[in-house]
């Protein structure tokens, strides 16, 4: 049975999705356009987007996984690791736009990585994998650790410190890749140059993203 959206409010949101991203495959259409008619189920049997949130899926969620792929391009056979995925973000769009790329999303909530799961399936995502672990206790190495808006750079840094592979194959330096808001100084400074921060607005003109950043580190 091909997947469908039955939400036609999300038509807006799904366009745009298309516009910041024109060279989508139809199997890549077709899983984000599934989206919101998964979530709004789950959302109903597990709350793991707030309820004023799931009407503007694409704007608020989706969008902002893939800002992530407005600063890199993760190559076939790369590993990610989202750190504390919550429902399936960033992990779930990114796995749908580098299909060959491996992604393991992690959270210690089992409710939500139950979603994850059936959502991920649902989408038949083999390249998503969804574990009710920690992030510290994933097993093996990855190229990049990514999230959103899950904790200060401090914790993030010690939860992945001796996950990411030695050697760089992107453009990017191998680390970590944080989607966050407000004032960052503070929390960055310890990193000195090594952190950048990369204003959302530069990508997207929604007032949404007005004081929202990715912050990456080359560890």
């Amino acid at each position: 049975m091909p997947l469908t959206s039955t939400h036609t409010m999300s038509q807006t949101g799904l366009e745009l999705i298309y516009q910041h991203f024109p060279n989508l495959t139809a199997k890549q259409k077709e899983r984000f356009g599934a989206l919101p008619a998964l979530y709004s189920e789950w959302n109903e049997k597990i709350n793991v987007i707030s309820r004023k949130d799931i009407e503007n899926l694409y704007e608020r969620h989706v969008l902002h996984s893939l800002a992530i792929a407005k600063i890199v391009t993760f190559n076939p056979g790369a590993e990610i690791l989202d750190v504390g995925t919550g429902g399936g973000f960033p992990g779930i769009p990114l796995a749908i736009l580098f299909p060959d790329t491996l992604f393991y999303l992690t959270d210690s909530i089992g409710k939500k990585i139950l979603v994850v799961k059936a959502i991920k399936d649902a989408l038949g995502l083999d390249n998503a994998f969804a574990e009710n672990i920690r992030s510290e206790r994933h097993d093996g190495h990855v190229d990049f650790a990514i999230t959103r808006a899950v904790a200060p750079m401090p914790d993030l840094v010690q939860w992945t410190r001796g996950k990411i592979k030695k050697r760089s194959n992107h453009t990017l330096a191998n680390g970590l890749i944080a989607l966050k808001g407000g004032d960052l100084k503070l929390e960055l400074e310890p990193y000195g140059k090594r952190a950048k921060v990369v204003p959302l607005s530069k990508f997207f003109k929604d007032p949404f993203y007005a004081e929202k950043s990715i912050v990456t580190l080359a560890l």
